[in-house]
């Protein structure tokens, strides 16, 4: 694998969400992800964007959020990052818990553990790299 490093750079308004598709195919060929990581990698990072625009930059258009990929020895790794305060990413209620199943909203970093090999927040919450085998 190359060390090449890929980026995208978005304005903080969720119609920019949409993308986060063609950026990951743009991936698919040079790192070989097979189409089963493929969908992993498309909703964590959907859910990864969605939360740094509406949560991290409060949909301000004048913050952006970065999305790179770094390929690893068989990984692909996905940092991204908004320019909002961070949160508490230790302290989040279950989505599966009975009182929490028909709320909406709140399943976006349950989906990114339960889809990639490794999720791990810095920057008091404002990154969150998560990684996949390819």
């Amino acid at each position: 694998m190359a060390n090449t490093v890929n980026m995208l750079e978005l304005v903080s308004d969720p119609q920019n969400v949409s993308k986060v598709e063609p950026f990951v195919e743009g991936l698919v060929d040079r790192y070989q992800i097979q189409p089963e990581v493929y969908g992993n990698i498309l909703i964590s990072l959907t859910e990864a964007v969605t939360n740094a625009i509406m949560h991290g930059n409060g949909a301000d258009e004048k913050k952006k959020v970065k999305v790179k990929a770094e390929p690893r020895s068989n990984k692909i790794a996905f940092l991204i990052s908004d320019e909002g305060p961070g949160f508490d990413y230790s302290n989040l209620p279950d989505p599966t818990a009975p009182e929490n199943i028909l709320k909406i909203g709140g399943r976006g970093v349950f989906l990114m553990k339960q889809l990639s090999d490794l999720v791990v927040f810095s920057d008091n919450g404002s990154t969150v790299e998560i990684q996949f085998s390819v």
